[in-house]
């Protein structure tokens, strides 16, 4: 920040960076879903995705680790303990992440060389991801077959890029300038202490929603369980719905069954944020419990509902 030239924007590009890389991923994934881009013949294409996510979330993680302060370092803490949850090895595996007894210089220098080398690879699936995209073509809002009637990338899609590139540019040079800070935690700016345990610890906002998942299931395997189960599902999803409808835009009770979704993916990260203690327990268990009953249940029975409205239809 102080000692080189320009360190303070080179810090905060960084830091709002990978804040705008996730929202930038998430509006990704939803518009994935409600497109139905996850169903044949883009299963590969959706996994492909969805493990880049998971890279980034732990490339991300071990970035957060990196400037030492109070968050990073009981963030860093908690984290890395979710491995003892692990039947028998358990505690090794922790010890063996550690590099030591505790989170020390040895975990530090480790998080550093990792988190330097992940992007390389989450860009070499990217490369990957692009290459399935180019083989089973992309989607599009109406959910037909894309290749049959195409326009020019030249006026059209090349104008809509650049009009959303200027704006996103726009906004990210308005919080990195003028509030670089908004979207961090104060108590990072606090040396690394492992005498003092913060008040609260809260991660990063992007990992509010899956920390909320952990949060509340009292059953620390489980919880692990329930947090990673809570990515994964979308690896699984292309494989038990088959919906003949593709687009979002002509399934009604799907839309609903989004946009619900959606709100309860707003109300986890809400409750990330919030300390363990009445009502946030229960709403954090109520909204859980939702969002696995929205992938597990609901959307399988909405795909069968509108199949049987829409054979019924075309029978009149």
């Amino acid at each position: 920040m102080r000692d080189v030239n320009g360190g303070w924007l080179l810090r905060y590009i960084h830091a709002n960076g990978a804040s705008a890389f996730f929202i930038v991923l998430y509006i990704h994934i939803g518009r994935g879903l409600y497109y139905g881009s996850y169903l044949y013949p883009r299963q590969l294409l959706w996994c492909s995705g969805v493990i880049i996510f998971l890279l980034t979330i732990v490339t991300a993680f071990l970035g957060y680790v990196l400037p030492w302060g109070q968050m990073s370092f009981w963030g860093a803490t908690v984290i890395t303990n979710l491995a003892s949850a692990i039947p028998i090895v358990g505690d090794s595996i922790v010890y063996w992440l550690w590099g030591g007894f505790s989170v020390d210089n040895a975990t530090l220098n480790r998080f550093f060389s990792i988190h330097y080398l992940f992007p390389f690879i989450v860009v070499a699936l990217s490369l990957i991801h692009l290459y399935l995209l180019h083989i089973s073509g992309s989607g599009n809002p109406l959910g037909i077959n894309s290749k049959l009637d195409s326009i020019s990338f030249y006026p059209y899609a090349y104008i809509k890029d650049v009009f959303g590139y200027i704006l996103f540019f726009l906004i990210f040079g308005a919080v990195v300038f003028f509030i670089p800070n908004v979207l961090g935690h104060s108590d990072n700016y606090i040396e690394a202490n492992p005498m003092v345990t913060p008040t609260h610890i809260v991660p990063e906002w992007y990992f509010l929603p899956f920390y909320a998942i952990l949060r509340s299931i009292p059953d620390k395997l489980l919880g692990v369980i329930a947090m990673l189960g809570s990515i994964l599902i979308w690896l699984v999803l292309p494989f038990y719905t088959k919906s003949s409808i593709r687009s979002g835009f002509f399934r009604p009770y799907y839309k609903m069954l989004f946009w619900l979704l959606t709100g309860d993916f707003f109300l986890l990260g809400w409750i990330g944020a919030k300390p363990v203690e009445y009502p946030y327990i229960i709403i954090g268990q109520f909204s859980t419990f939702l969002y696995f009953f929205i992938f597990l249940i609901l959307t399988p029975l909405v795909e069968k509902i509108e199949s049987w409205i829409y054979l019924v239809k075309i029978e009149e």
